[in-house]
């Protein structure tokens, strides 16, 4: 749209003038304004200076467009973990302690259940003459990673090898050695968990829920409108705010399964939400708190090198579109213009004629 003189902005008010009686108005060259006022027979000149107005300049930098929600700062969702070993729980771990693989979760009768990697449930017992299977391999790579070999590289077959490197195991446990497993001699988690909290006490039955853990890993989750999906891409950079303080982070996972959301009263809103889990880029950036408020802001979009404006510059014309009012040294003229993106009170704007350090009359 080019430079036009002739547009009508709907909106005035920056200049107004108010002339009592039948007047001649000369625009002068310099942007003031002469009133001639016939007063009997003489005529009366008064310079009048326009009334200063607040003007901003035309930048060329990047704008972003983004969106922000409300998050938790913790360590993800909690798994409980239920005992399948018959017996009497004798030794229990603290709350907040970090366990590894080949570590002891919990103790029955005296003897320790330690914690195994994997991600395929242990669903039977294992001996000489098990069928093949994932599980005996799951077993043979926990059973290497914790020392214990001897039957070459993990496969699915339960071989008498296997079954050697189970007693030697089983021994360093203190336990019966009887080259058999069982599917509550271990804890099974994908990888270290964390102790959020301690659900059964030394003395009562192992069987049942003995506590819950977690991630080891501090994060950022956001129960974000199903409808915005695409506002998170794994991989992708985010801002986030803990206590005040702004740092960046990743987003490591963007949930498939959307469920209903819940207002700040707790009651459904009746917008679907998924889950997104951002990880701190600096872990440190989450202070000490196991657990706070958070929010993050995803970016959609982003516009380089464009010229912008505030968005309190922007006209709008009677006939319709947008146009700025441009300021040089107090000379003022209209420019059409097209907008783009909003963004932080700025906009995008083009128009034929407007270039990067104009400076432009704006209530804003």
């Amino acid at each position: 749209m080019n430079e036009v003189t002739h547009l009508k902005p709907r909106r005035r008010g920056r200049t107004r003038w108010f002339v009592a009686g039948a007047v001649l108005v000369v625009v002068l060259g310099t942007g003031s304004v002469v009133i001639l006022t016939r007063v009997s027979n003489a005529t009366t000149v008064k310079e009048a200076a326009p009334p200063a107005v607040e003007t901003a300049e035309v930048v060329k930098t990047d704008l972003s467009e983004e969106e922000e929600a409300d998050g938790t700062l913790g360590y993800g969702d909690e798994e409980s973990v239920q005992g399948r070993k018959p017996g009497t729980i004798t030794s229990l771990p603290a709350a907040g302690a970090k366990l590894t693989r080949c570590q002891a979760v919990y103790g029955v009768d005296a003897k320790p259940v330690p914690l195994f990697y994997g991600t395929l449930p242990f669903y039977r017992d294992l001996a000489a003459g098990a069928e093949d299977g994932a599980d005996v391999k799951q077993l043979e790579e926990n059973l290497k990673a914790c020392g214990f070999g001897g039957f070459g590289t993990p496969d699915k077959k339960f071989t008498s090898a296997t079954a050697a490197a189970l007693k030697k195991w089983q021994k360093s446990l203190g336990l019966e050695q009887t080259g058999a497993f069982g599917q509550g001699d271990v804890v099974l988690a994908a990888g270290e968990v964390r102790v959020s909290a301690v659900a059964a006490k030394p003395g009562s039955p192992a069987q049942g829920e003995i506590l819950k853990t977690t991630g080891t890993v501090r994060s950022v989750q956001v129960k974000l409108d199903a409808a915005k999906q695409d506002l998170a891409q794994q991989g992708a950079k985010a801002s986030v705010t803990i206590n005040g303080k702004t740092t960046q982070g990743t987003i490591t996972d963007v949930g498939r399964t959307a469920v209903e959301g819940k207002d700040a009263a707790g009651q459904d809103d009746g917008k679907p939400k998924i889950t997104v889990t951002v990880k701190l880029d600096d872990p440190a950036a989450g202070g000490t708190l196991d657990s706070a408020p958070a929010s993050v802001r995803f970016t959609k979009d982003v516009h380089e090198g464009v010229l912008a404006v505030p968005v309190g510059a922007l006209l709008a014309l009677a006939e319709g579109g947008y146009a700025v009012e441009v300021d040089e040294n107090g000379q003022r003229r209209l420019i059409g213009v097209q907008t783009g993106l909003f963004s932080g009170g700025k906009v995008e704007v083009t128009g034929s004629g407007l270039t990067a350090g104009m400076r432009v009359v704006t209530t804003s």
